[in-house]
């Protein structure tokens, strides 16, 4: 149990808690816990079971994650269970943007919650963002168009589901459908799930409950890597894709 020690005595300081007062609120003993935080011995899986339940944290991300790397708040809900959320910062301390790579992005649904996945990524820093913690999404198809195929979309961490807006877009990660980019309409108090839409009308919109839904990041802008062909920059076809635009182009101003 590669990181159990120092993620103990990690875990106790950020409730800022004495030993004897963790031990308290565990029912176990002030020499215990010194024990495992100093790794003279490692707790058997009743006191793991009874940490996880304590932190509401799987017992696999208490003992196979470093939980230094993420921050007090990098933890997002997952049913019933919070799974790390990590977070990679500059010498600075300022939050970067991880780039997911378009032939790794199937791997994204096993790595989202895993520090070393979320570490060997590719990061850039853009000033221009808002605030919060951004990733750089790859687009694949061709059912949110304008934006191509090749293409990534930097999208901004929601923390609140309950938060997404009707008619925005959205990066989504489902347990079933791993990464998706739409047009997002919520539907959580009429039927508990998202409605997810294509701008592409070939492709039917379809519902996704809330308890499939692992991560949701708002869009925040494009970074486009195809040239366009010749027929896309007709003036009619520019004016298509601004319009399509305006919705983000407008997010983005309110938010600046």
């Amino acid at each position: 149990m590669k990181y159990i020690q120092s993620n103990i005595k990690h875990l106790r300081k950020l409730k800022k808690f004495s030993q004897e007062r963790f031990a308290e609120e565990l029912k176990w003993t002030r020499s215990m816990v010194g024990s495992y935080e100093e790794g003279r011995s490692e707790p058997p899986i009743d006191r793991l079971i009874e940490l996880s339940n304590y932190f509401n944290i799987p017992i696999d991300i208490l003992v196979k994650n470093d939980l230094r790397l993420a921050k007090d708040t990098s933890f997002i809900e997952v049913g019933n269970k919070r799974v790390l959320f990590p977070v990679t910062v500059n010498e600075a301390n300022e939050d970067l943007i991880e780039i997911i790579p378009a032939k790794a992005s199937a791997g994204y649904l096993q790595g989202y919650a895993d520090p070393e996945y979320i570490e060997q990524l590719q990061k850039i820093k853009l000033p221009f963002l808002p605030t919060g913690t951004h990733r750089a999404f790859p687009i694949s198809g061709d059912s949110m168009l304008p934006v191509k195929e090749g293409s990534f979309v930097v999208a901004k961490f929601v923390d609140d589901i309950t938060d997404v807006k009707d008619g925005r877009t959205y990066i989504v990660l489902t347990k079933n459908d791993g990464l998706v980019y739409k047009r997002l309409y919520n539907k959580i108090k009429e039927k508990g799930c998202l409605e997810l839409h294509s701008d592409n009308k070939a492709y039917q919109p379809f519902d996704v409950k809330m308890e499939d839904i692992i991560e949701i990041w708002e869009f925040t802008c494009c970074i486009n890597t195809q040239e366009y062909d010749k027929d896309e920059l007709k003036l009619s076809s520019i004016m298509n894709m601004f319009q399509e635009l305006r919705v983000e182009l407008e997010s983005i101003k309110n938010k600046a």
